[in-house]
């Protein structure tokens, strides 16, 4: 039986919680175990894939003579541009040697996310798995969505509603340490009626399920003060948001 060690929330800017993200993967004191964190933002953030040309990112974002300012930063995941504005976000570690951890990242990806579409159902959300690509998810008939621009198309089995209209995506990375998930599901697809505090509870009571266990919340893990100020200084630097 595995169960899952929940983290306190925590509220921070794009680098910082890059930074958190990546000590969970590789830095997590004592025994192994699977770990989930749900966290905010400290103001309006964008965070985009690790492969993701920052050319391309800069012709999505904001226009800045709408007077926006905005955190953004590079994730270590794969996967496409987030807006952090309007979402719910989290973050999953499964360790080396878990059977989800060797499972093929389709498997893994589906099984995470029928435990958000479940919790999403216990309060009324007519949430499903996308069998297939969606072309476009938000734009109108006969127009594309920008590939690499998250929720506003689906991939088969991201979390969506009826219309097609995509709720919830994530994104991995694979170490020696095992797999990082960085999830984001998106407020306004889901609808007003969701409790957002229920959710935070039953999310992760699903995934430990899923996992064979139960969900115990654990106090924040004592991490190396002068690595963490290190990496948030590092995704903070141009040169690693021009990276590719």
């Amino acid at each position: 039986m595995t169960g899952l060690s929940v983290l306190p929330a925590r509220t921070a800017g794009a680098a910082e919680n890059m930074a958190i993200d990546f000590l969970m993967l590789q830095r997590w004191p004592g025994a192994p175990v699977p770990r989930f964190r749900h966290y905010d933002w400290r103001g309006p953030a964008f965070t985009f894939g690790y492969s993701q040309k920052i050319e391309f990112i800069r012709t999505q974002l904001p226009p800045e003579d709408e007077g926006i300012r905005f955190d953004l930063c590079r994730r270590q995941t794969g996967g496409g541009l987030v807006d952090h504005r309007e979402d719910w976000t989290y973050s999953l570690v499964i360790p080396r040697g878990h059977a989800l951890e060797e499972a093929r990242a389709t498997e893994s990806y589906r099984i995470i996310h029928e435990c958000i579409a479940a919790a999403l159902q216990a309060q009324g959300v007519k949430a499903q798995l996308a069998k297939t690509p969606s072309a476009s998810a938000s734009a109108g008939a006969g127009s594309a969505a920008p590939a690499g621009v998250c929720f506003q198309k689906s991939e088969i089995h991201d979390v969506i509603a009826p219309g097609g209209q995509k709720i919830a995506g994530a994104a991995q990375k694979r170490s020696k340490a095992g797999l990082l998930f960085q999830g984001s599901i998106w407020r306004p697809a889901a609808g007003g009626k969701v409790d957002w505090d229920q959710f935070e509870a039953d999310f992760p009571a699903k995934v430990a399920e899923s996992l064979g266990g139960a969900a115990t919340p654990c106090p924040w893990p004592d991490f190396n003060e002068e690595e963490m100020e290190g990496l948030i200084e590092q995704y903070s630097q141009p040169e690693w948001l021009e990276a590719r």
